[in-house]
């Protein structure tokens, strides 16, 4: 600066000044802010489908706990078909005042196999539901991680049209871009 509070800007200072101004402007600028969005996006797509993947897994672990469950009420209900077999057979075997006890040890055994067949199917509807829950999730896991592949792809594209300066790999990052955010919307919406 002068002594009269003129001061003249140098080529390099004037270029500084207008950069720090401005926002970046042109081909690396586009690209770097393009770059960021799709690092950013492709974080979310990546946490999603790390989610999805986790629900898949308890929902399966969910499904195999309520098949148990239904194997150990179908062994029950067949202990207990055990016991009515038992039973009339013993009608047919035990003297008549002791025939009394047994027809109703049967019918006994045979309303208490209802309720435990009742169990057991409902355990395995549970089961089955599970299972197609966590088909769902798999499902969707499988387009996040679709979708994050593709943004990841167009972020190296961005850096190969960066240094090359290859205006038609801009467009191509554009276009995979689109891909990997119309595969993300279409997890999303579970489709």
């Amino acid at each position: 600066m002068s002594e009269h509070g003129f001061h003249v800007h140098g080529p390099h200072d004037h270029e500084l000044e207008h950069a720090a101004q401005h926002e970046p402007e042109g081909f690396a600028g586009q690209l770097a802010v393009m770059t960021a969005i799709l690092a950013t996006v492709g974080a979310i797509f990546s946490y999603m489908g790390g989610a999805t993947q986790a629900n898949a897994g308890l929902y399966k672990n969910n499904a195999a706990i309520k098949k148990t469950e239904a194997s150990n009420q179908w062994n029950y209900y067949q202990a207990k078909s055990s016991k009515q077999n038992l039973s009339e057979l013993a009608v047919e075997l035990a003297p008549e005042a002791k025939k009394t006890f047994y027809v109703d040890e049967i019918k006994r055994y045979k309303t208490e196999k209802g309720e435990i067949k009742l169990a057991a199917e409902k355990l395995e509807a549970e089961s089955t539901e599970w299972d197609h829950q966590s088909d769902v999730q798999m499902h969707q896991h499988h387009r996040w991680a679709q979708a994050t592949t593709a943004l990841q792809i167009a972020i190296a594209m961005a850096a190969i049209a960066l240094l090359t300066r290859r205006k038609w790999l801009e467009y191509a990052v554009f276009g995979v871009s689109a891909v990997g955010v119309v595969t993300g919307a279409l997890a999303y919406l579970h489709i």
